[in-house]
């Protein structure tokens, strides 16, 4: 069967690299694909709704750790990239990729209203020709039964008129082995054409691309991932709980067992999840699952031991207070160290630091924190209380009664904190790593 006149000529342009890229979604996923995209010979517009990025980018200035703005500079320097609020500019790109958030509601459910509303402005300014691609982690079926359909409702059809094709995001805040155009990059379309033109766009600037049978396919390959280490992180969380029972080091039992060369893959235990992914994405599935009449138990039991680690740990945070300090949590200063959800980033997205906080301070307790990434609280849907909140300085800790390591930034002089903290609760075991022991410090 002979390929369309619209393919063929979107492809032409592909290969070319001549087809115009359209981001939408600056953050953490959409800044560096469109680097990625940029550095590869296309032409790209980034769209974002929040005037105030586009004022950072138009000054060379990231604000994304994945991103240098040397980077950035370059690329609009030479003409490559440039970013706009105006979404009447989607009508000139060729690719347009949807990179915006999917994050839960109160109730665990999806929220796919950045999606919705991002699919209905693309719909304002849809054109034959153009490839579109949703990136944003989402249920099986999103692309088809939603972004699909909101596009048809314009008259043009996919396959014929538009191309619509998923790739999920595999961005990791922090690693320094692995960026965007490194990382293998799974890519999916409606039909046959669409998956070559995905297969074609992605080529261009990700050195391996993986392709699957369907969009539906490609959205699981991603909870599938996040699922993995949801599951096996709530694992070494129980186990960490029943372990502390029998007065067993949970850290020496992985580091032990992580000596095998087959069978096993070590995860480690915290204070609780965080990021966009994995303490939202498998409750997607969980969700999707409902309509099928079928019951996933292991992953909504994983996500439990998970959410309940900050609760754990300020009660092993009061445990301690109450034993080596004779002081009620109630009447304590903590300071925590770490906001961001992992170590050398400031990505505070679903970070537990900011529900220790308010657990903290749920039972009457004073809670601060240091954090060399993050200098302020930025607003946040569900801890609109803590916004405004700055940095303390760990020059004195004198005021403090106990500190709480949340997160373990490199950088950070854990042997002046072990002279100097009356007592410190560590759920990271960077005092054990770095050899550094004494009765004030308590694993939790």
């Amino acid at each position: 069967m002979a390929s369309s006149p619209t393919f063929d000529a979107l492809l032409s342009k592909i290969e070319a690299r001549s087809a115009r890229a359209g981001i939408i979604g600056l953050g953490y996923v959409g800044l560096p694909l469109a680097m990625a995209i940029a550095r590869s010979g296309f032409p790209v517009t980034g769209f974002d709704i929040d005037p105030g990025k586009i004022v950072s980018i138009e000054a060379r200035r990231s604000y994304i750790d994945a991103v240098t703005s040397a980077d950035l500079a370059t690329q609009i320097n030479v003409g490559r990239f440039s970013a706009t609020t105006d979404f009447a500019a989607l009508k000139d790109c060729d690719v347009i990729v949807i990179c915006v958030p999917t994050p839960l509601t109160k109730h665990r459910d999806p929220d796919l209203s950045f999606v919705e509303a991002t699919s209905h402005a693309i719909a304002a300014h849809l054109r034959a020709g153009q490839l579109i691609v949703l990136e944003s982690t989402t249920y099986p079926g999103t692309t088809d039964d939603i972004v699909k359909v909101i596009l048809e409702k314009t008259g043009l059809r996919s396959g014929k008129d538009f191309f619509v094709g998923f790739s999920p995001e595999r961005e990791d805040p922090g690693n320094q082995h692995f960026h965007t155009a490194t990382i293998p990059k799974v890519v999916a379309g409606d039909g046959a054409e669409a998956l070559t033109l995905m297969t074609s766009f992605y080529g261009a600037a990700v050195k391996t691309v993986v392709p699957v049978s369907s969009n539906a396919t490609a959205e699981a390959v991603k909870l599938t991932e996040n699922i993995f280490r949801s599951v096996n992180i709530a694992l070494v969380n129980e186990l960490k709980t029943v372990y502390a029972a029998m007065g067993i080091d949970v850290w020496e039992v992985i580091d032990a067992a992580k000596t095998k060369p087959f069978g096993y893959m070590p995860f480690y235990p915290g204070p609780g999840l965080g990021g966009h992914c994995i303490p939202i994405d498998p409750f997607y599935l969980t969700w999707k699952s409902r309509e099928y009449e079928l019951p996933t138990r292991f992953i909504e039991l994983a996500g439990e031991i998970n959410s309940a680690m900050p609760r754990y740990v300020v009660g092993k945070l009061a445990e301690a207070l109450d034993i080596r300090a004779g002081k009620a949590l109630s009447r304590s200063r903590v300071l925590v160290l770490g906001l961001a959800y992992k170590k050398n980033v400031a990505d505070i997205r679903e970070s537990p630091s900011l529900r220790l906080i308010e657990l903290i301070e749920e039972r009457g307790g004073k809670a601060d924190y240091h954090d060399p990434h993050v200098a302020e609280i930025p607003p946040t849907r569900e801890y609109q209380a803590l916004k405004g909140r700055k940095s303390i300085s760990l020059d004195n800790l004198a005021g403090y009664d106990a500190v709480l390591i949340a997160t373990d930034h490199d950088g950070i002089d854990y042997g002046a904190l072990a002279m100097n903290a009356p007592l410190i609760i560590d759920t990271r075991n960077v005092f054990a790593r770095q050899g550094l022991q004494g009765d004030h410090i308590v694993k939790a």
